[in-house]
């Protein structure tokens, strides 16, 4: 999850982290578009991947799972939110 958290912030200046209850949601800039979830489970993480408004991606990571794939989908999003 820290590894995850500190990725997004290296993504630009402009990304901003939403606390949530159960969840915790990076934006960009504070028009605050969301541009990944990170939802924590018992053995994995749950990641909504948002491009746009309409298309979100689900994927589910396991805890020791390499996050290069993953990297490059978020990576994709936040180039793509306005």
């Amino acid at each position: 999850m820290d590894s995850l958290r500190k990725f997004c912030f290296s993504l630009g200046s402009n990304v901003i982290e939403d606390v949530r209850m159960h969840r915790v949601v990076f934006c960009k800039s504070f028009a605050f578009r969301w541009f990944v979830d990170v939802e924590p489970q018992n053995d994995s993480v749950l990641l909504k991947i948002q491009k746009n408004r309409k298309e979100t991606q689900t994927v589910q990571l396991g805890l020791d799972q390499d996050l290069d794939k993953t990297q490059a989908l978020i990576r994709e999003a936040y180039s793509s939110i306005h």
